[in-house]
């Protein structure tokens, strides 16, 4: 019996140090919390104070992944997805937006903010129906970050909050909970052929272009916005690994490059970039490497509207 108590004992010694070793380590428990939006389908719950996988992540009181807002600073808006939001794999600090910010406030000795208003998988269509709630906050210029695959892809509001592991809304109480429910089982998942009810939802934000399927209209209304409010309007065009890797974009990011180039929108090619594969931590998503490139050739287009 006495064995069989030390046993036990061992064990629960070992979960205790476990669950202490993942929340302070790894930051387990301390999950980016999202909401859903009537307006733009999902975004981060504002006013967050993150440590995760060793990460500071941030959010503001507008859901932006920024300082607060300062209404006198010197304001350009940074919108889009995952690229330039980072998730919990990249630091507040290595993002490219708050790089820029520092780096513009201390070149011009004025307080200057690059806004970062975006969410993982995100499209042009989001970030218009965001700024059209929110407003431009008096900004000097507007960037846009796009990928390939964000020509096609239109908000549809199918239910991601607490459906798709990426996007709770609650925190988990247990960090060994969240360690297998979130991580593991999904992997083992993978092994077995997943329902076709989950197709959508695990493609998330991998639309492909499908027949009678439309431009994404976020491109013309932020087009449009960004006219009739005489701001300067840039794209940015993300280049997946794949890409890259081949030199050159695939067909729906040709189909944005045209548009650009039709309503003589300036479009920043990260193909012309000279990105590196080391500048990727999987096959979309840029690192902290990645994000200093963005800064390297950010930095001259925002300086010309300071």
């Amino acid at each position: 019996m006495k064995k069989y108590t030390v046993i036990i004992s061992l064990f629960l010694l070992f979960l205790f140090v476990l669950e202490l070793y993942l929340r302070i380590y790894w930051g387990f428990c301390d999950s980016i919390l999202m909401r859903e939006d009537p307006d733009f389908e999902y975004i981060a719950q504002p006013m967050q104070n993150r440590y995760r996988f060793r990460n500071h992540v941030n959010y503001n009181e507008f859901s932006m992944r920024s300082e607060t807002v300062d209404t006198t600073s010197i304001v350009f808006l940074g919108l889009g997805d995952s690229i330039i939001n980072g998730g919990a794999q990249t630091d507040h600090d290595s993002l490219a937006t708050t790089i820029i910010s520092k780096k513009l406030s201390e070149n011009s000795n004025k307080k200057v903010q690059f806004l970062n208003i975006s969410a993982g998988s995100w499209g042009p269509d989001n970030c218009y129906a965001y700024i059209k709630k929110y407003g431009h906050f008096n900004a000097k210029a507007i960037v846009l970050f796009v990928s390939s695959h964000d020509a096609y892809d239109n908000m549809n509001f199918d239910k991601i909050i607490d459906v798709h592991e990426s996007f709770p809304s609650i925190q988990y109480s247990s960090a060994i909970v969240e360690l297998f429910d979130r991580y593991l089982m999904p992997r083992i998942k993978n092994y077995f052929p997943a329902p076709v009810t989950n197709q959508k939802i695990n493609e998330l934000g991998i639309n492909k272009k499908e027949n009678e399927s439309k431009f994404n209209t976020g491109f013309n209304l932020l087009f449009q916005y960004s006219k009739d409010n005489n701001l300067p309007f840039y794209i940015c065009l993300h280049a997946e690994k794949s890409e890259l890797e081949v030199g050159n974009y695939n067909q729906q990011g040709q189909e944005i490059i045209q548009f650009a180039r039709s309503k003589n929108i300036p479009i920043l090619l990260e193909l012309d970039c000279k990105f590196t594969t080391n500048c990727y931590r999987d096959g979309i998503h840029i690192n902290a490497k990645g994000q200093k490139m963005l800064v390297k050739y950010l930095m001259p287009m925002l300086e010309e509207n300071l």
